[in-house]
């Protein structure tokens, strides 16, 4: 009986991960491979890949925050893998974009998420690789495999490393209460709540505070950090309240509006954000930790058919 040959893996980056795509290829062990984008005149754009991918396994690293261009980008790559004959074609999102929209909230609105998902796997995704959903069940929207990654797998050693005495985590609003809880259960620790009403999108007009953070060292938990209107009047809130320091962790750092200047005027000791995002500028309060070398042992594992049950600490 003739042996099964397994293609090797390649690995392409969408143009707005380049630099996180370059780190998870070499994180891999091999060479990113070669994609050309021609634009024309009026914006339209046209991914190429460089070499053949028949028959092969294809990883192409893009995270979909907007510009509605990163998430273009990502399809017509899709699109090209698949009328190229590759074999298997997983999108790697580290930041899976518009997953906000994830249902009907009023009347008359879409579910983002769902249209999304299903443009993915109509461009070709045989496979989705992902990092802290802004919602679990966003995964149920697929009908195609989802390897949803937690943060936490970077995040807890780094907390840990801190060495805070008095630690409570904290959830910047009600909606990540579950996931504060599951950082408070493997850090041993206490935890406390905020409860927010909103104006309009982006826009606080109420927070207050359930549990007692007097005397100690806070650390908010959430998925991402957008305008950081939240984050930055939780941070203050719990200064009122008596806490020694404030920090925060978010994996997606969209980081848009007049969040950069929110932050540094802050009562926030410090950030702490992977690179499934690339930051528009530096800053002595935001902490990068990368994300690499976890989607790269994943996307290995993928390949070679070994479980990933041992990449999730929660």
């Amino acid at each position: 009986m003739s042996k099964i040959i397994t293609a090797d893996a390649q690995i392409f980056a969408c143009s707005q991960s380049k630099i996180l795509a370059k780190k998870i290829a070499d994180a891999y062990g091999i060479p990113l491979g070669n994609v050309i984008t021609s634009t024309y005149s009026d914006g339209e754009f046209q991914p190429s890949f460089e070499e053949s991918i028949r028959g092969a396994r294809v990883f192409i690293v893009g995270s979909t925050h907007p510009s509605s261009d990163n998430l273009m980008e990502m399809l017509l790559m899709l699109d090209a893998a698949k009328r190229a004959s590759a074999r298997h074609i997983t999108a790697v999102m580290p930041y899976f974009g518009w997953a906000r929209q994830d249902r009907k909230d009023k009347p008359r609105v879409p579910i983002a998420a769902k249209l999304v998902a299903k443009m993915l796997e109509t461009a070709g995704a045989t496979r989705i690789i992902t990092m802290d959903l802004h919602a679990d069940q966003i995964q149920g929207f697929f009908e195609k495999p989802v390897d949803h990654l937690f943060a936490s797998t970077i995040f807890l050693p780094y907390l840990r490393e801190l060495n805070l005495s008095d630690l409570t985590i904290a959830s910047p609003d009600m909606g990540g209460s579950k996931r504060a809880y599951a950082y408070s259960k493997a850090l041993e620790s206490d935890v406390v709540i905020c409860y927010k009403q909103r104006a309009k999108a982006n826009v606080i007009s109420h927070m207050a505070l359930i549990g007692d953070v007097k005397g100690k060292n806070v650390v908010l938990v959430d998925d991402m950090v957008d305008t950081a209107g939240t984050l930055t009047k939780a941070a203050d809130l719990m200064m009122e309240r008596g806490a020694k320091s404030v920090r925060a962790i978010c994996t997606h750092p969209i980081l848009s509006g007049e969040a950069y200047d929110r932050i540094e005027n802050s009562q926030l000791t410090q950030l702490i954000v992977t690179d499934t995002i690339p930051l528009e500028k530096e800053t002595e309060k935001i902490k990068v930790l990368s994300c690499a070398d976890l989607f790269a042992a994943v996307m290995k594992s993928v390949h070679e058919n070994k479980s990933i049950s041992s990449k999730f600490l929660m």
